[in-house]
């Protein structure tokens, strides 16, 4: 750091004060200077009568600085101390002078010419003064120390390196448990380090080991592995590493690992050196990282990873013992409902309470695992043959089945069980997962609440919708299918102002597929979103000619598939900016959605048919009547039309309950501001009584199946005449 000049003056004597000491020697000349310089340090000479000082040149090299550099002057030495050190050369130079210190020695900072500092080591002595014995001249030397100040510095630092580190290692063995104990089998004793007595809960006041009563704290089976690799060692074996179980002495258990070290002379041992880690919360740890790994933490039941385990073991004793097994996949019926409508805690409670049923329904030999979600999973073995299992599975039916109690909710679910058996069904496992899966689902299309064996023929229709799903992909690129339009009718008036846009598939070689077939195997792939945005493009062309030629306030329905609104749309291609680039209103589409989409909305469900309403697009629900709570979301959501199930439709007559049935359902529509569209109308009966019950618009054979667009443009203008 840069100093300030600094002016240095000590009036010890008076300016004309007479020298009665030794003369000043020369610059040069002087033996003990030359000596001194010799030695490497540098010379100072003060009079205090005149405030001169003199330095050596080896002075003033040691500082970087030529001979001619540094005048005379105390200036030249005070100027360069470092700030901090300034202070104490005052104080030891006024103590010295003044006679309260005996001698004037000290290390100071000097600063070197390049800027840096140099450590010197300053001695002086006074070698003149008056006759009041007052000193008047001072001569010294300054030794440069800084290598040695640089090599103390580092030891210091070691040092403190070495007292952290021992510090550290104390802490870590305090804190890590580590202890350790010494068995001198010739002398019959033992010693334990102070942390042996903390790891076993007692002091060397309450116990004193000795080579007998130390076993007490060995779990017995960890002391008989310990003998018997004590007796079976060998003077070239390594040290014996081990875990044990060992008892504290307040009675606690815990688990060390030990590493023995065998001292052997003339093929005897003669000691036993031990070193003990206490691993207690490590293996603790451990096992329950082992058994969330393993183990459903809602149920308790083995996960998949820990089922899968097990099956590979059992199909290894099944092919050597010349047994089945049969693996049953088990999926709960209406469960989602429960979730939804009483909250994730109560399904929870349902998926604890199903597994202990299950549980309760098997072997101990048997295994219940829970899959994920409401999916479990049961490893029936040691099979002889399956003639017992539908005995087995209908227990499992009547299990789930009951009523379950939920707080102060009594809910009542069902299962679907798929069943395959191995070897003959299969002998991997993918392969029996695979079957078991497909029968489960068999069980679900028949109606629920029963269980399906797997069959061959099951393969085969996995296969064929893999091969639909295949030619799907090509129809999509080859532009196999078209869109034909059926109308929707004014019931009133004959009018028709509305149409909805089906879509029709004629394969290359299997000829027309209905979209019955192929639209659940579009959904299911994931095709459907590709296929839906397409029948709507088609859609709004159409829609936009038809307003010019038929209606300026035509309407096309498209259905739009709960996955569609699953997916997130790139930027342009929401539905609402297709039509403004096309310049067109939202209202000439209406979106048909299912009552599913509803039931299942998520966030971003709702957002997005959220986004469709505020777009001006119309909704309008599909299939009413048929689901569990239609009801209930019609607040929930803008519905602008609901659609009455063809179901309803069929088997009108007058004083009919179908007929009550959709009367309600228009009047309750209308009065929520909704209008009606009766599905599948095919006889005037049906039309006169919905036109009587107030019904808005009909759909169905008797005005018209689905047309091409010039079959559908002539209709619309002989329904206009």
């Amino acid at each position: 750091m840069d100093m300030e000049p600094f002016e240095y003056s000590l009036p010890i004597a008076s300016p004309d004060a007479t020298d009665t000491g030794l003369p000043l020697p020369p610059e040069t000349g002087n033996p003990w200077r030359l000596a001194l310089e010799g030695s490497g340090m540098g010379v100072w000479d003060w009079n205090l009568v005149t405030g001169d000082q003199s330095h050596s040149p080896r002075w003033k090299d040691m500082l970087g600085y030529a001979d001619h550099e540094i005048g005379p002057g105390a200036q030249a030495f005070f100027s360069r101390l470092h700030p901090d050190d300034l202070p104490r050369v005052e104080a030891a130079s006024a103590a010295y002078l003044s006679g309260h210190a005996k001698d004037y020695t000290l290390d100071v900072r000097m600063r070197h010419k390049n800027g840096g500092w140099q450590w010197v080591l300053v001695h002086g002595m006074v070698v003149s003064r008056d006759a009041q014995g007052k000193p008047l001249r001072v001569i010294g030397t300054h030794t440069d120390i800084t290598e040695r100040k640089l090599t103390e510095e580092h030891l210091r630092s070691l040092n403190q390196e070495l007292a952290d580190k021992t510090r550290r290692l104390q802490d870590m063995q305090a804190m890590g448990r580590i202890g350790g104990w010494e068995l001198d089998l010739v002398a019959g004793t033992v010693v334990w380090t102070d942390e042996m007595y903390r790891i076993l809960e007692t002091t060397p006041q309450d116990y004193q080991p000795t080579a007998e009563s130390t076993s007490r704290f060995i779990a017995p089976a960890s002391f008989t592995r310990i003998m018997a690799a004590v007796k079976q060692a060998k003077p070239q074996d390594p040290a014996l590493d081990m875990e044990l179980e060992l008892v504290t002495a307040k009675g606690r258990n815990l688990w060390v690992q030990m590493v023995l070290t065998l001292v052997w002379a003339q093929d005897q041992q003669v000691k036993r050196l031990a070193m003990v880690h206490d691993i207690t919360e490590r293996r603790n740890t451990a096992n329950a990282i082992w058994q969330q790994a393993h183990f459903d933490s809602l149920t308790g039941l083995p996960n998949r990873r820990m089922l899968r385990d097990r099956l590979e073991q059992e199909i290894r004793k099944s092919r050597r013992d010349h047994r089945q097994l049969a693996i049953l996949f088990i999926d709960l019926d209406h469960f989602k409902e429960v979730n939804d409508t009483l909250g994730h805690d109560y399904g929870d409670q349902l998926l604890v309470e199903a597994a202990r049923r299950l549980r309760g329904c098997m072997r101990e030999t048997d295994t219940v695992a829970r899959m994920g979600g409401d999916e479990f999973t049961v490893l029936l073995t040691e099979l002889t043959s399956t003639s017992h299992l539908e005995g087995v599975l209908q227990k499992l039916l009547d299990a789930l089945a009951a009523v379950f109690q939920l707080g102060d909710e009594q809910v009542f679910v069902s299962g679907s069980i798929g069943v395959t058996v191995y070897p003959s069904d299969g002998t991997d496992i993918e392969n029996l997962y695979k079957n078991a899966d497909q029968a489960m689902y068999a069980a679900k299309a028949a109606g629920r609440n029963r269980f399906s064996f797997f069959t061959p023929a099951m393969q085969e229709a996995v296969l064929s919708r893999v091969r639909l799903v295949a030619d799907l992909r090509v129809a999509l690129a080859e532009r196999q299918f078209r869109v034909e339009y059926q109308p929707i009718v004014d019931v009133a008036t004959g009018a028709v102002r509305k149409a909805e846009a089906l879509i029709r598939w004629q394969h290359p070689t299997r000829g027309p597929i209905g979209p019955a077939t192929f639209i659940p195997a579009a959904e299911a792939s994931g095709l459907i979103v590709a296929l839906g945005e397409w029948i709507f493009r088609e859609a709004v062309e159409q829609v936009a000619l038809w307003r010019g030629s038929l209606d300026p306030n035509f309407q096309i329905s498209v259905n739009k598939s709960p996955v569609q609104f699953q997916h997130q749309p790139a930027v342009g291609e929401s539905w609402i900016e297709q039509l403004g680039a096309k310049g067109l209103a939202g209202g000439c589409i209406v979106a048909e959605i299912t009552e599913g989409l509803l039931l299942g909305s998520s966030a971003a469900v709702t957002e997005r048919l959220q986004s469709l309403l505020t777009g001006g697009v119309q909704v309008s629900l599909d299939d009413f009547g048929t689901g569990y709570s239609s009801l209930s979301y019609l607040h929930k959501f803008d519905i602008d039309f609901v659609k009455i199930d063809k179901a309803f439709v069929a088997n009108l007559t007058p004083a009919s309950t179908d007929l009550a049935l959709c009367k309600a359902i228009i009047v309750m529509a209308h009065e929520l501001g909704m209008m009606v569209v009766a599905e599948g109308v095919e006889t005037v009966q049906q039309r006169d009584l919905l036109l009587s019950a107030g019904c808005d618009f009909g759909q169905g054979y008797l005005f018209a199946a689905a047309l091409p667009v010039a079959e559908f443009e002539a209709y619309c203008r002989s329904a206009q005449r």
